[in-house]
């Protein structure tokens, strides 16, 4: 049950035109936003400790009604505490408690209030957003441009994936939100000329910074197993990101300014094959999303932040209890050919033998299994235990993907009779695939394919999609996002094959730490082939196809398995993806650096799964605390050999509670209790 309370605690409210600055801090004391109107601009900073992480930074909009990125004053200021508690089965987190302090600044132009500030302020997450005002008869307004920026050290180093242009890529599908990290990038730079998408992680030297570390900051820095770095090697984390868009308004990405600036940037005109406005209309008032920052010294609070649900509300109720899991998924192995009635009947079979939920069958099926036979897959399946996800291509006029069905998704009479239609049919949930951009009509069809899948008791996958921003918490039947490079490319592509680890280590910190992410992958076949002799080979081992089950998240996770793999992968690892859970309860950072290597510990009731990749050339050697589990309890580790052959044993932890493992490059680690 969602229970919110509000509680006024520091008086400031009324009229303060003499000061120009006022600072927002978190409930522990440690983060703070000061907020100030010098030479007539909005503009803020963040402080960690009393360590300068983000230096002074302009905000404000230009609308077509006021400019109010200059000539304001902030006249007014409000300060509360806010907290909330929900539970979620979607997210990385069970049940959330949260805290913040929120605050109001109230800016002026012209003698009138124009524009409230919305901070805030939580114990690892910054917030901002705008309220815009009606302006005496004016109740709309057309947002032009933002000018929320980001002012990060030159020093800084990024984790991002460029923004591509419109209308390119396969069947001109592009912008698909599918381009590669870089890592340890230096700022300044703009992508391939059009920004990154969201989200943007920073890096930022302590030696960067406008103020000395507090010692209780120095001290949190440390190198993996312990060791204390030098003040050269202190840092600070940042993941920039956004939460809370919806058909009212664009999905932004970052522009880089010169420098260390970055600016919250509009969609690409070309989006959408150049129909629409990149520039979203709003009523006023009118709020804009939320802008988030979150800060740590270390990763733990980029992996375990909830911030994307914390600042955002159900739009409507379930329709039903909605069934997650584990399924099975044909195309990644056999292709489009594989999307007929005797092998998905056969992957029907086989999800049912592994106790999955259900089976995504892929582009196509409306002409190479129809209608009808969908139907009678559905009964099979219901005998089974196994329900049916259905794809659908949301063109459209932004792009020429000729994948069917086509042209049900996009208009609002035809989709509805297609979920009527597969209401009665008892389908699962659809995949949604080939979107055009984060303009704003596109973001409301987004909105409004979820809504209309809720109606029929319907969840619902995007591919070919933006990042999804807070949607688990607002749209109760959304599932996940594709939004990354994902397994598909494993498919198509050795040269993608052969980083699949470094790709591994860098999602849990970036891409999946503020959404759900379809990867689609843990694959156990040697070949990404029908036969398991040909087509690209898989780099990993066994051992890493099981961890990455526990490090991406997702409620709902179509694996790359196959139904050969009953008979031609180790035992082990078909037993432990039968039982590997797919909805968690909790999240702990323990340890790693985005594209190295990565460990993390998920916990689902009372029992806790702890995964680790590497993707370094060399083997990895940690010592591992973990006091989620009991010193000389029985563990079961799932560990691989220097030539990448996995194994399974036994293990006590020693009375620390630690364990030394040892995980080769591409190899992967995996302990239960």
């Amino acid at each position: 049950m969602r229970n919110i309370v509000l509680a006024l605690f520091l008086v400031g409210g009324g009229l303060c035109a003499e000061a120009s600055e006022k600072a927002v801090s978190s409930p522990d004391g440690r983060l703070t936003v000061v907020v100030n109107d010098d030479g007539g601009q909005a503009a803020y900073r963040v402080l960690l400790d009393g360590s300068e992480v983000i230096g002074r930074s302009p905000l404000g909009v230009v609308t077509n009604v006021a400019d109010l990125t200059k000539d304001v004053s902030m006249e007014a200021f409000e300060s509360r505490r806010v907290s909330d508690s929900y539970e979620l089965r979607t997210i990385k987190q069970r049940r959330v408690d949260y805290e913040a302090t929120e605050a109001v600044c109230g800016f002026v132009q012209g003698g009138k209030r124009m524009m409230d500030l919305i901070v805030r302020v939580s114990n690892r997450d910054v917030a901002l957003r705008y309220r815009l005002l009606p302006v005496g008869e004016t109740r709309v307004c057309v947002v032009e441009r933002e000018a929320t920026s980001f002012c990060l050290p030159a020093a800084t180093t990024a984790f991002m994936a460029p923004q591509s242009k419109p209308m390119g890529g396969f069947a001109r599908t592009s912008p698909s939100y599918e381009t590669p990290y870089g890592t340890d990038e230096a700022v300044g730079r703009n992508g391939w000329g059009e920004g990154y998408t969201f989200p943007c992680l920073f890096k930022v030297p302590e030696a960067s910074a406008l103020s000395p570390l507090s010692g209780a900051i120095r001290a949190a820095n440390h190198s993996p197993q312990g060791e204390k770095k030098g003040a050269w090697d202190a840092h600070f984390w940042l993941l920039v990101s956004e939460t809370g868009v919806d058909g009212g308004y664009v999905g932004s990405r970052l522009l880089n300014e010169g420098g260390g600036t970055y600016r919250i940037g509009f969609p690409q005109s070309g989006e959408m094959n150049g129909a629409g406005s990149v520039c979203p209309a709003v009523a006023l008032p009118g709020l804009t999303p939320w802008r988030t920052i979150t800060v740590g010294t270390t990763l733990k609070n980029v992996v375990e932040t909830t911030v994307p649900y914390d600042l955002v509300a159900p739009k409507y109720e379930a329709k039903r209890d909605y069934t997650y899991g584990k399924g099975s998924w044909s195309w990644i192995i056999g292709m489009d050919p594989s999307c007929n009635f005797d092998e998905q009947k056969r992957y029907i079979d086989f999800s049912a033998t592994m106790g999955f939920q259900s089976v995504l069958i892929d582009a196509f099926w409306d002409r190479q299994i129809g209608y009808e036979r969908i139907e009678e897959l559905a009964r099979y399946g219901r005998e089974k235990g196994v329900g049916l996800f259905l794809w659908y291509n949301s063109n459209g006029a932004w792009n020429d993907a000729p994948q069917t069905p086509i042209g049900k998704m996009n208009n609002a009479i035809e989709r509805r009779k297609e979920m009527a239609w597969m209401e009665r049919t008892g389908i699962r949930g659809i995949k949604v695939d080939f979107f055009g951009g984060d303009k704003q009509p596109m973001m409301q069809l987004y909105e409004d394919i979820l809504a209309d899948a809720n109606e029929h008791g319907l969840m619902v996958i995007f591919h070919g999609c933006t990042l999804p921003r807070g949607w688990e918490r607002m749209y109760p039947n959304y599932v996940a996002s594709e939004a990354v490079l994902a397994s598909e490319n494993l498919h198509f592509s050795q040269d993608f094959c052969n980083v699949e680890a470094r790709n591994a280590t860098i999602h849990p910190f970036v891409r999946n730490a503020v959404g759900a992410m379809d990867f689609g992958g843990s694959a156990l076949n040697k070949h990404y082939g029908a036969d398991n002799q040909h087509g690209t080979r898989r780099m990993t081992s066994d051992v890493f196809a099981l961890a990455t089950a526990v490090l991406f998240q997702s409620s709902v996770q179509h694996f790359a398995l196959a139904p050969n793999n009953l008979t031609d992968a180790p035992a082990w690892a078909i037993d432990f993806m039968k039982e590997v859970p797919t909805t968690w309860d909790e999240v702990r950072y323990i340890d790693g650096y985005p594209g190295r290597y990565v460990v993390l510990a998920r916990r689902c009731g009372e029992r806790w799964y702890v995964a680790g990749v590497n993707a370094e050339q060399k083997a990895l050697k940690l010592t591992l605390s973990l006091p989620m589990f009991e010193a000389g309890v029985p563990l079961t580790v799932y560990s691989d050999d220097a030539r990448l052959k996995g194994s399974v044993k036994n293990v006590r932890l020693n009375k620390k509670r630690q364990l030394t493992v040892t995980i080769p490059c591409n190899g992967g680690v995996v302990i239960g209790g």
